[in-house]
């Protein structure tokens, strides 16, 4: 790895640590050559302290050790990104980032969609909301509307009409993740068994 430790004085370079699972970053530190060697050597990640003035193995102490899968220099060979598997919390704090977020695992939109979803379940009302009402009529009506929409996809794929195709999977997506909600789970859950018949 040829990496590029003259632009900073104290012959230190940045190292990212993200989550290889969920993607989100953890936490930032600084590494020498030798914090680099040691995190090779035990696959546990490693930074040189500038407060301690000494190697440092994240968890230590705690045990909260950062499990390293990879690692990545930039273009610019001056700034690491190691992915990782975290046991237990990050931040010294307890929290698990050094942001203080959550570390679980997002969708962008199809997270923001079932956010909405869950809210119009909560406070909405069926006169103004369509989601609240399926939810109103109960999981029937709702595993009823899966399996109308999961038929109209099946429909829509044998023709050569790409834009109903999409329209329709787009509306089983979305009636879907109203009744994973209906049984009490969400997209996470189901992902989770997938990942277990991973071989």
């Amino acid at each position: 790895m040829n990496i590029d430790f003259t632009k900073n004085t104290e012959g230190l370079i940045p190292a990212i640590i993200q989550d290889v699972e969920t993607k989100n970053v953890l936490m930032l530190g600084y590494m020498n050559q030798e914090a680099i060697n040691r995190t090779l050597e035990t696959n546990k990640v490693t930074f040189l302290s500038r407060t301690k003035n000494r190697l440092w193995t994240k968890g230590e102490e705690s045990g909260h050790f950062l499990n390293v899968v990879s690692l990545a220099l930039d273009c610019d060979h001056d700034t690491l990104l190691i992915q990782v598997k975290p046991v237990g919390p990050t931040c010294h704090k307890g929290s698990d980032t050094c942001w203080n977020e959550n570390n679980s695992q997002t969708y962008g939109f199809i997270t923001k969609l079932e956010n909405t979803i869950r809210e119009r379940k909560e406070k909405a009302t069926s006169e103004t909301s369509y989601v609240a009402s399926l939810f109103e009529k109960g999981i029937n009506k709702i595993a009823q509307k899966v399996g109308e929409e999961a038929v109209e996809v099946v429909i829509e794929a044998k023709d050569s009409n790409d834009e109903l195709f999409l329209s329709e999977s787009a509306d089983l997506l979305f009636h879907y993740l109203i009744l994973l909600q209906a049984k009490g789970y969400g997209l996470n859950d189901v992902i989770q068994v997938l990942k277990n018949r991973e071989k």
